[in-house]
């Protein structure tokens, strides 16, 4: 499996984002992470979908652990640089 990493969407481009394809017997479709966020994650049936999809995933995210007063990660330079 390669994964190809994207900015972040929406008002969070500043993450990278890996999406990644399932395999078949995983129910197909892709996964698509957030590395500098620990467990934030969503998935698609296209890629597109998967990238649209883990926008709100990012906000839950950070939502969350505002909520919970802890450190929100800032993006990696090492990851955003990575997408050439």
């Amino acid at each position: 499996m390669s994964a190809k990493p994207i900015s972040g969407l929406r008002g969070h481009p500043d993450y990278a984002v890996l999406i990644e394809p399932l395999a078949p017997e995983d129910g197909g479709g892709y996964l698509a992470t957030v590395p500098d966020l620990p467990g934030c994650m969503s998935d698609g049936e296209t890629r597109e979908l998967a990238a649209r999809n883990v926008g709100d995933a990012i906000d839950a995210w950070i939502e969350e652990a505002a909520a919970l007063g802890r450190p929100i990660p800032a993006p990696s330079r090492h990851l955003a640089s990575a997408q050439g």
